[in-house]
């Protein structure tokens, strides 16, 4: 008995969908595989929701909260975006950065999604070269969460 083979059916990465020789209707795999590209390349987000928008343009896309209703349902932590098809969900993989317009600031997925928060800057002090370094510190331990820099 001969071993039957398996032919993934997504990429890796993006879960792209993947076409089949003799596969009909093959415009709708390649279409579906261009929107996600499209939502997915150079990604951004409006920001993050628990609650689709009421009126939401093709093309615009959302972090899914951590207790999502409605539409969102069962998506929690995954970008949704709205589509000509409706809401398209694709799930984050891990070093996943999106552009967040409501913060204007990137967002980075681990186990979660991040973002790096500026540190306090200096503020007074007798000593300079303490607070100096404080500050340093600080500095690089954000550019490592944001993944600017590694932790190695």
């Amino acid at each position: 008995m001969t071993d039957t083979i398996t032919y993934p059916t997504v990429t890796p990465r993006l879960a792209l969908p993947l076409l089949f020789a003799g596969q009909s209707q093959k415009e709708t795999t390649v279409n579906e595989a261009l929107v996600l590209t499209d939502l997915l390349l150079n990604a951004s987000v409006e920001g993050t929701l628990a609650t689709p928008p009421d009126a939401p343009v093709s093309g615009q896309a959302w972090i899914v909260g951590a207790s999502p209703t409605g539409a969102f349902a069962g998506h929690a932590r995954q970008i949704a975006a709205w589509t000509d098809g409706g809401w398209r969900f694709v799930t984050p993989f891990q070093g996943m950065i999106v552009q967040d317009r409501a913060r204007n600031c990137a967002a980075r997925y681990t186990t979660d999604w991040q973002y790096a928060v500026a540190p306090a800057l200096p503020t007074g002090g007798t000593v300079v070269d303490s607070q100096a370094r404080s500050a340093i510190s600080a500095l690089v331990t954000l550019l490592v969460s944001a993944g600017i820099f590694s932790a190695a």
